[in-house]
Parts: structure tokens; sequence; C-alpha cells
């Protein structure tokens, strides 16, 4: 038979599907991230319909976030003991699962077990389908990758409480979970479909039962503190000092546990890597910068201007528009430049939008919100994709599941330590504005008194009586200084947010642009 004659090998493509992949697991971690969000703004309806207290229902928050932050460093352990396709398609299931179960809760015990759960099956889908991402595209196409996957994170959260509040309006609370089901079954069978094995997986050893049960001891009490800490008042409440030791055994206990232990849940060998670890402290900035602003400006929005739900939702949707956009523009441009200066302009970006907002007034309306928003997107988004690149860039392809995981659980955490930092601030700043405003309105202030009179001659002209008319025109005054007291609370912590992510620079000067090793060794520069 003839050379020619031969038949051709059948040549298979590594990285075929892997847009399809890539969509797959982009909706499922959106799944996620929309779910710690989106039942914020519900919780008044679901107060009334279970007859519970605002204490008792911010556990439907509280729990499914715990849950998920239990879970994160121990994805890439339970990739490998489960296999990573299993693993995969069983959290969106339970995800799925749990969403019919919250949505048919009619008691607050039921709708908290269930949220635990949804936490559980939803805390796999960020770092699982980050390292699923890293595996199925070619490492010039990395940036690629991350972009179709920070679309999900950094838009998520900001569409959650519009998404939430619009559902909630229209139809009622139990519709936000419910919404999960479809979109679960499609991504359920996307993965069946699609998603195999990891070609490079470590072998799980045995379960590390010290090891969990201090994972879960000490992540769990911190992410509960940080959940409760403004609410009972940080450490005047016993709970909160108590939540406070366990978390601080627990996380010591854990670090020594897995440091000397011989088959780890959490393989903390990846923190040897110097770049790795500079990456997630900047994580933890970004997480601060993301989360802590989308909790302050629709309170300001809301509370201060009055705007609704939907109206917020409008504000803010340009600047997550943006961040998608600089996003797949700069997925598409990765590799052509070095990704520490996309960091740096981008937090400069940051640094420029907070400024601009550290100046809003009570007077501000939407042309005043749209370039600082459409900024602040921009230099978020301008600093995820390269930076996540970044953090990972000197590891090999094998410790990517569990590196992904420390990853996203510094994110989260940096969220959470923003979030609480935040409420408490303002809470503070708002007391303190208070009292210094007030000292220049009083009864002994020429300006007071004459304001009091005119509104008090206002009302008086139309019809009320003068003790009324005096009565109504000392609630006018006390609302705007009320007014002004928040405003300036909101413009100090704007302008703190601004220098959090400039504070986070200088760890850039300790990484280096490189690829991930597709096998063993050390990253490649």
């Amino acid at each position: 038979m003839s050379v020619l004659a031969l038949p051709r090998a059948r040549v298979i493509d590594p990285y075929a599907h892997r847009y399809i992949i890539a969509i797959t697991v982009a909706l499922a971690s959106t799944l996620e991230i929309l779910d710690t969000s989106i039942v914020n703004v519900a919780i008044p309806h679901m107060m009334s319909s279970l007859g519970a207290t605002l204490d008792q229902i911010a556990w439907v928050s509280t729990g499914y976030i715990v849950a998920n932050v239990i879970i994160l460093p121990i994805t890439g352990w339970l990739a490998a003991r489960i296999g990573r396709r299993r693993y995969f398609a069983g959290s969106i299931a339970l995800f799925t699962i749990a969403s019919f179960g919250c949505g048919n809760s009619h008691s607050l015990g039921v709708l908290v077990a269930w949220r635990i759960v949804q936490g559980l099956g939803g805390g796999a889908l960020l770092s699982t389908s980050q390292a699923i991402l890293y595996e199925v595209f070619p490492p010039a196409e990395y940036g690629t990758a991350m972009a179709i996957f920070g679309l999900g994170v950094m838009v998520g959260p900001t569409l959650g409480p519009t998404l939430g509040g619009t559902i909630t309006d229209a139809l009622s609370w139990p519709w936000i979970f419910y919404i999960n089901i479809p979109l679960g079954i499609m991504t359920f069978f996307g993965t069946l479909a699609f998603i195999h094995d990891s070609r490079r997986a470590r072998t799980a050893g045995p379960v590390d039962y010290p090891g969990l049960l201090l994972l879960i001891v000490g992540v769990g009490a911190l992410q509960m503190m940080l959940e409760r800490g403004e609410r009972q008042e940080w450490f005047a409440s016993r709970e909160i000092v108590i939540l406070a030791i366990l978390s601080a055994v627990g996380i010591i206990g854990l670090l020594w546990r897995e440091i000397t232990a011989e088959h780890p849940i959490i393989d903390l060998r990846v923190l040897k890597n110097r770049q790795f670890t500079m990456g997630m402290i900047f994580a933890g900035a970004l997480g601060l910068g993301l989360y802590a602003t989308i909790f302050v400006l629709p309170v300001y929005l809301q509370n201060l201007q009055g705007f609704t739900a939907h109206e917020t939702g409008m504000v803010i949707l340009p600047g997550a528009l943006a961040s998608a956009a600089v996003m797949v523009v700069l997925g598409r441009t990765a590799g052509k430049f070095d990704p520490r200066l996309s960091v740096t302009v981008g937090a400069g970006l940051y640094f420029v939008a907070m400024w601009m907002m550290s100046h809003f007034t009570t007077q501000s309306g939407m042309p005043d919100y749209f370039w600082p928003l459409i900024l602040r997107g921009a230099g978020l988004g301008m600093v995820f994709v390269p930076m996540t690149n970044l953090a990972l860039a000197q590891l090999r392809m094998d410790q990517i599941p569990q590196a992904t995981g420390l990853y996203n659980l510094m994110r989260q955490m940096g969220g959470s330590f923003g979030i609480a930092i935040a409420a408490t601030l303002l809470t503070r700043f708002v007391a303190w504005n208070r009292a210094a405003l007030a000292e220049h309105v009083s009864l002994y202030d020429r300006v007071t008194r004459e304001r009091l009179q005119a509104l008090s001659a206002h009302f008086a002209a139309g019809g009320a009586p003068l003790a009324e008319a005096q009565a109504r025109a000392l609630a006018v005054v006390n609302l705007q200084v009320n007014r002004q007291a928040m405003m300036l609370s909101f413009e100090r912590l704007f302008l703190m947010f601004a220098v959090v992510m400039l504070l986070a620079l200088p760890v850039l000067l300790l990484m280096r642009p490189g690829t991930i090793r597709r096998g063993g060794g050390a990253g490649a520069h």
C-alpha cells in the first residue's frame, strides 16, 4: 500500500467547545453571584409573609453567605475527590433544587435551611468555573476566558438588587428563587454535555475531618461576625465577642492543621508562591471596593434621594455595562501589553470616580451620577481580568483548582469586610456629623431663628394653628440637619474607598507577567 493511501489520524482539538463551556460556567457563576444580593430588596416582603423580625430575616442572607465562604476554599479538594464534572454538575443540581425549596418555603426556619443548602451548592460555581476555563482555553486566550467569567462576577452584584426589586414588585418574593430553575436546568445539561474531568487533577487524600471542622468554625464565625456585627453593636454584644473568639481560634487552628497535616483539605502550599499571595491581597482590596460601593450607593440613592429600586438600578446599570465592555476589550487584547499597566490605570480610574462621587450632594441628579459610575465600572473592569491572570500566572495547572478557591474566598471576605466597615462607619459618621451641625443650629443662632420664623409663617399661612406651625417648622429643620449629616457621611465614605485600591497598588512591584504551565514545574516568566 502506498504511503499516500494511509488513512489520516484524526486530530482532536483539546479546546473544542470552549466558548460553549465558557457560557455555561459563566451563567452558573452569575446565578451564584446574583443570589448573594437579589434577596436584599425582597426582605420587607419576606418579613410580612413569614412573620419574622428584621434580625430574624437577616439569616436568609447570612446563612447563604456563610455556607458560600465555608465551601469556597475546599472546592479544589472536592473536585479532585468526586471528579470535576460530577462535582460541578452536582453543585448546579443542588443549587437548583434548593432554589425551588427556597421559593416554596412557608416558614423562616425552612427558608434559612434551604438557603444554606443553596449556598453550599453555589460556593463551588465560582472557583470551579475559573479552574475549568483555564484548562479548556489555550494560554493565549486566558484573557478572553476571564473576561467571560468576569461578566458575571462584576455585573451580577450590580444587577441583583434591581432584578430582585423588579421581580418582587411584578410577581412575589418566591419568584426571585424560581427564576433560577430553568437557567439551572439548562446549565446542568450543558455541563453534562460539554465539561469533562480535569486531565491534570491531583489525587485527593482522605478526608481531613479536623481541618474541615476548624474551617467551618473559623471562617463561618468570621463571616457571621461581619454580617451581624453592626446590628449587634459589635463588641458591646456577647454574641459578637464569642464569634470573634471562635473565629480567631478556628482560623489559627486551621492554619496550623493544614501546614502540619499529611493530607490537608486546603493545600496552603500555593501560598509559597509570592505572586499568588500578592494577588490574593489585591483580590481582598478589589472585593472591598466592589461590594462596599455596591452597598453604600443604593443606600444613598434610596434613603437620601428617594429613588425606587428600579430607578437605582437604572443609575447603576451604565457602570455595569462599562465594566462588561472593558473586560471584553481587555480579553481580546490580553498578552499584547503588561497587565500591571492595566491594573494601575484601572485603579487610577476607580480613584477618580470615587473622588467625583465624594462631591455628590442632596441636589445631585442623573447627569451627575453618569460619568463617575462609568469611570468606576471601567476601572474595576480594567483591574479584574489582568489581576486574576497575574495572580495565577506562576502556578502549575494542577494547582489552579485550589488557588481559585482561595482567591475567590479572599475577594468574598474582602467584600464582607468592606460592607461591615461601610455600615459601621456610616452610622458613626452620621452621628458625628449631626452633632457637629447641631452645634450651629439652635434657638440662640440668628440664622436658625429666622429660618424657623419663616417656616412657621409659611405653615400658618396655610391654615395651621401657631403651635402646629412651629412644630412643623422644627421638624423641617431637623430633617434638613439629618439629610446634611448623612450626605457628609456618604461623601467621606466615597473618599475613603477612593484610597483603598491605591493602597493595594504596591503589590504590583512584586508581581511579574507569566503564563500558567500546562504541566508540572515552576511558572513561566
